[in-house]
Parts: C-alpha cells; sequence; structure tokens
C-alpha cells in the first residue's frame, strides 16, 4: 500500500541502508559535478536526515529542486518543486505553481492538485481532482489509497 511521507515511521527504516546512501551521495556531490540522480538522491538524503516528516527541511529541499530544475526542466520536476513549496509556504504557494503546468493526463498533477485543493478546505474542487486521478492511473496501491482521499472528504459520499 502506498503511505506518505508524513505517515510513514522513519524509525522503521534501515540506518544502515541510510548511511550507505548518503555517504554515496556525499562522495557524488565531492566530485563537484552533479547530474540529475545524484540531485534526487540529495533530495532523499534530505529527506532521510529528518526525525520526522514535519521536522523535514524543506527549505533545502526546495533549493535541491531548484538546481535540478536548471539541469532538467521539465513539468514533472516543477509538480515536485512546487508540492515542496507548498510544504515550505503552504498549499497556496504549491496550487499557484502547480495550476499553471496543466498537466491533464498525468494523475500525479491531479492528486497534487488535489491535496493542496483540500488543505486549502476546497473539498469539492479536491474531489474531483483526486477522482481523475483515479481515472488515469492502473496502479492498485494509488487507486487504493486515492479512493481512501476522496472517502475521507466532507461531502463526497462513500463511494469512493
Amino acid at each position: 500500500s502506498l503511505v506518505l511521507l508524513a505517515d510513514q515511521d522513519s524509525a522503521l527504516w534501515s540506518k544502515d541502508m541510510i548511511a550507505e546512501g548518503q555517504g554515496l551521495v556525499r562522495a557524488c556531490l565531492r566530485r563537484n559535478r552533479p547530474g540529475p540522480y545524484q540531485i534526487q538522491a540529495a533530495i532523499n538524503a534530505v529527506h532521510c536526515d529528518a526525525v520526522t516528516a514535519k521536522a523535514t527541511d524543506w527549505r533545502q529541499i526546495v533549493a535541491l529542486y531548484d538546481q535540478l530544475m536548471s539541469m532538467t526542466p521539465t513539468k514533472v520536476v516543477a509538480l515536485n518543486r512546487a508540492v515542496a513549496i507548498g510544504e515550505r509556504d503552504g498549499p497556496e504557494a504549491a496550487l499557484t505553481l502547480i495550476e499553471p503546468l496543466a498537466l491533464d493526463n498525468y494523475h500525479l498533477w491531479h492528486a497534487s492538485r488535489a491535496e493542496m485543493l483540500a488543505r486549502l478546505g476546497r473539498d469539492d474542487e479536491a474531489v474531483a481532482a483526486y477522482r481523475r486521478a483515479l481515472q488515469l492511473t492502473a496502479n492498485r496501491a494509488e487507486k487504493a489509497f486515492l479512493k481512501g482521499r476522496v472517502r475521507t472528504m466532507p461531502g463526497a459520499g462513500s463511494t469512493g
């Protein structure tokens, strides 16, 4: 099943694997020739540094996404950056960046929009976005997660 970072118990993560991964990231970054994969690994390392999801250094993650955008300026990277900005600056800031991307056939664009809309209390719009994400994904775990999100939205009913 899909578990959001905020809902994970990081105490259950393998400390040995995290240490190994962070060592590899540091070794790559010391070469001073970071590429997209090294930046993505650095983003993951920052997540692993946080004791809880709430304690994540979103400022640093946004800075890494800024670097990644300069190397790989795609709409998907922009979407991930917008979500990180939402964690740092709030859902309105994220939504301002997410909306213009208009990735209508990408389920994670709709799911990201839905999350931000829900945080803003724009429940009807959030439900519609979750439902569109549901239509676009074939992944069972994502479908179950999105159906659960719809079920918990005020006024959505229990049909998902």
